[in-house]
């Protein structure tokens, strides 16, 4: 077991080339892969309710396992327990997940009711960035989420600490908010095809941090359905962020990004990089971890 720390930034539909063209990568190789993906779970979704998803991948001709925890985090910052391991070909490794206890801890049953679920298709351009003894992996990916007929666009960058401090994620993330359009995203791309199949639930609380991250999960649902509703949400959850918050400055970034929001449904280019930086801010500020899926 390993422990994935990612900040996970969703992308507008120019974000890509406006990653690939920051002085902080414009100089910097990268490499270039094709991940195809399946997730599993049970009819009854028992993975989903024990919030793990596990996943077959394959890279070129190789194939991996993966099974997920949970994160704790938000604002886009996660941690999650990660287990990974090569396969032999595109057939589960049910002995290999009989030895997890995360796996011991559910149903005996489950894994001979394992089935396919939904599909992840994308590809990932990577970066290895080294600086202040750290590494940090930068992966965008671009693709779509597909469960039967119906699919969703990937467009997102994924910040993974390999080596050092989290605070380089945010670090990072701070310099490419100052001319990509981006924001923080909470939901993994395996809540996303749940979601995308059974409609989205959004975290309940009251906490400023859960509000937090309710607010961020909000607009992860609008920019997959462009329903509205989901926008209104999310301008509601950042008054009642403001009502409930003593935290110095929350006030100020709230009403910051209550003016970037306005009407914003109304508009295809709402996601901004000053959205993007009012975000990152306001999670500054907000630090305390939430369970997030």
């Amino acid at each position: 077991m390993s422990h994935e720390v990612e900040l996970k930034l969703a992308l507008g539909p120019d974000g890509p080339d406006a990653l690939r063209r920051h002085p902080r990568l414009a100089g910097e190789a990268s490499r270039r892969q094709t991940l195809v993906n399946t997730y599993y779970d049970t009819p009854e979704g028992d993975l989903k309710e024990a919030r793990v998803a596990l996943r077959l991948r394959r890279i070129g001709d190789e194939w991996r396992q993966t099974l997920k925890t949970s994160g704790q985090g938000g604002g886009g910052l996660s941690t999650r327990g990660e287990w990974e391991w090569k396969v032999a070909g595109d057939t589960l490794d049910l002995e290999g997940l009989k030895g997890l206890e995360t796996i011991q801890a559910l149903d005996e049953t489950l894994l001979t009711r394992l089935a396919p679920c939904f599909t992840t298709d994308f590809q990932r351009e990577v970066w290895l960035l080294q600086s202040d003894g750290g590494e940090v992996e930068i992966a965008l990916d671009e693709g779509e989420i597909r469960v039967g007929e119906l699919s969703v666009t990937i467009r997102e960058v994924e910040l993974e600490l390999k080596r050092g401090d989290a605070r380089q994620l945010l670090e990072l993330a701070d310099g490419f908010a100052e001319s990509v359009p981006l924001r923080p995203s909470d939901t993994s791309k395996a809540a996303r095809g749940t979601a995308l199949a059974e409609g989205w639930r959004l975290p309940s609380g009251d906490s400023p941090s859960t509000l937090l991250h309710r607010l961020v999960v909000a607009l992860d649902a609008y920019a997959d359905t462009q329903d509205s509703g989901w926008m209104v949400t999310a301008r509601e959850t950042l008054e009642r962020l403001a009502q409930c918050s003593s935290a110095p400055g929350v006030g100020e970034e709230v009403k910051h990004l209550q003016g970037c929001l306005d009407d914003a449904e109304h508009r295809p280019d709402w996601l901004s990089a000053e959205v993007g930086a009012g975000l990152l801010r306001l999670g500054r500020r907000l630090p305390d971890n939430v369970e997030m899926e």
